[in-house]
């Protein structure tokens, strides 16, 4: 069914008492979004950070009595901000879909690099001579279409990897340690915090017709010890700082290091953290986003 959808403009110091003013009119579910272009990469523990300019929109059913309920969010306004305009407030109808279905018609082929191509489980491969990935994420984080992952995946395809053992590090859906397998590597681990990410990776594995003890995959208390010949982790900044030597441990010397997740602004730290175990390269960047490259140290 179609719903009734309204939007309110405000700050962050008055975005509760307008959630409890929808809530009370009788919205099904309230949202936040940024509205102007003003990410929150990273939180500190603990909080829940708001933009400057913030978005409140309330979902309702599509027989909502709008009048009234526009009347009811004016008269709350006034009395609880009685000496401040009242917000910009907006209505529309929402149109019903198939969202899962929408997502999936506007999937499409991606090609990374020379020879790798993504390719949504359900369509057609542009190149059936190339490399190519089947996909379908489920849940799970990874498709190609964010830079971050786009970078792992060009960087891969300029690797030789024939026979290495390769760890995909916060690997989602399985996207770049299946991809590595693709390209000629002999033998994977995925590692991710959510269950469901584990799932995705063995789904993905076999939707590409590998053997499914070609790439294990674990929480990362579980993980072996085993170094090895690539590494890949696009997760974010704050972690990867962290992770730093049990990252470095998980690498032969000589051994390549891959990581993403980061803005530009956040080079300076991960150089000055990696660089005690690793030759580093010259960054990539991609629409504000960046990948970090190097050797292990011998």
């Amino acid at each position: 069914m179609p719903w009734l959808q309204i939007k309110i403009k405000t700050n962050p110091d008055n975005s509760e008492a307008y959630e409890d003013l929808l809530l009370s009119a009788g919205c099904a579910a309230v949202t936040f979004e940024d509205s102007e272009d003003q990410p929150i990469f990273e939180p500190d523990l603990g909080t829940t950070p708001l933009w400057s300019n913030t978005t409140i929109t309330g979902l309702f059913a599509a027989e909502h009595d709008l009048k009234a309920t526009l009347r009811f969010l004016t008269q709350g306004h006034e009395q609880l901000f009685p000496n401040m305009p009242a917000p910009s407030i907006n209505a529309e109808i929402l149109e019903d879909k198939d969202w899962e279905r929408e997502w999936m018609e506007n999937y499409h082929p991606m090609k990374f690099g020379n020879r790798l191509w993504v390719c949504p489980s359900w369509k057609e491969t542009p190149e059936p001579d190339a490399v190519n990935l089947m996909l379908d994420p489920g849940l799970a984080f990874g498709t190609g279409t964010h830079p971050t992952t786009a970078l792992c995946l060009e960087w891969l395809d300029s690797q030789i990897l024939t026979n290495q053992y390769i760890i995909d590090y916060g690997c989602g859906s399985g996207i770049l340690g299946i991809a590595g397998l693709l390209l000629g590597a002999s033998k994977a681990i995925g590692v991710d915090i959510d269950p469901q990410a584990l799932q995705a990776t063995k789904d993905n594995l076999l939707r590409n017709h590998l053997a499914d003890d070609i790439l294990h995959v674990f929480l990362p208390e579980n993980a072996p010890k085993e170094a090895a010949d690539t590494l890949i982790a696009n997760i974010l900044a704050g972690p990867l700082v962290q992770l730093a030597p049990t990252l470095a441990n998980l690498i032969k010397p000589q051994g390549k290091l891959c990581l993403s997740g980061l803005l530009s602004a956040q080079e300076t730290e991960i150089r000055a953290t990696y660089s005690e175990w690793f030759d580093l390269d010259p960054i990539a960047e991609k629409d504000g986003w960046i990948r970090v490259t190097g050797t292990r140290k011998g």
